[in-house]
């Protein structure tokens, strides 16, 4: 199966670059490129893209708010790309608040060619990017300047049982399904289903949201 891409970035050099890189893998087809956040969820509407590559900081509309419009869409639109957020730095607030929305992950722009290729696909089969340590501690620098958020968030928690709490403190904490299997001396399968269940219980869309929540709600607390 092909992951259709679209690479929305201000800069032509980049987009090139990124473009060529992915479109020599076999399994991935670039569609469309463009210079701001306007034009690329104006192009992503039209393409339907599995995957959009999103930098963080763009003139006329930048990441942040592109990535909302498309991972939250009024109503009538239906499709919803994943997103992965390009930055030049390690720690930005605009792409804590990008996981806030939604979006799957992040990439630093100078990472290895391999490391691109290998996060569209991580992103486009449904994962998130949350292996690399810079992210988890991208997240809880900034959940630090934050308090454990009350209210909605506990009341939320309630519904989870006492393993999907624990597998979701695992979650939050980087760790993949067969480190939490092994943690928790369970299938990968079975912990694939905890995950699974609290995505659903706490409306979240995917691991990067589960890792945010985990710290806005204070089930993790960061340094610990």
């Amino acid at each position: 199966m092909t992951t259709r891409v679209i690479i929305v970035d201000d800069q032509a050099m980049v987009r090139a670059g990124f473009a060529a890189l992915l479109a020599a893998q076999s399994d991935i087809d670039v569609v469309g490129e463009a210079p701001d956040g306007a034009q690329g969820v104006e192009l992503s509407r039209r393409t339907h893209p599995d995957v959009v590559l999103m930098d963080v900081r763009m003139p006329e509309m930048d990441g942040l708010e592109a990535a909302r419009r498309l991972l939250m869409p009024p109503p009538g639109v239906t499709h919803r790309p994943r997103v992965l957020m390009l930055t030049t730095f390690d720690v930005d607030d605009y792409v804590y608040e990008a996981l806030r929305a939604g979006a799957s992950g992040f990439l630093l722009k100078d990472a290895p060619p391999a490391d691109l290729i290998a996060a569209v696909r991580v992103v486009a089969s449904g994962d998130a990017l949350l292996a690399p340590s810079v992210t988890r501690r991208l997240i809880a620098d900034f959940a630090k300047q934050r308090p454990a958020a009350r209210g909605k968030p506990a009341l939320r928690l309630k519904a989870l049982t006492e393993r999907e709490t624990e597998v979701l403190t695992l979650v939050a904490r980087g760790r993949s399904n067969a480190e939490i299997a092994e943690t928790l001396v369970l299938a990968e399968q079975t912990v694939k289903t905890h995950v699974s269940r609290v995505l659903t219980k706490l409306d979240l869309r995917d691991r990067a949201q589960a890792v945010v929540f985990a710290y806005e709600s204070g089930v993790v607390v960061p340094g610990e």
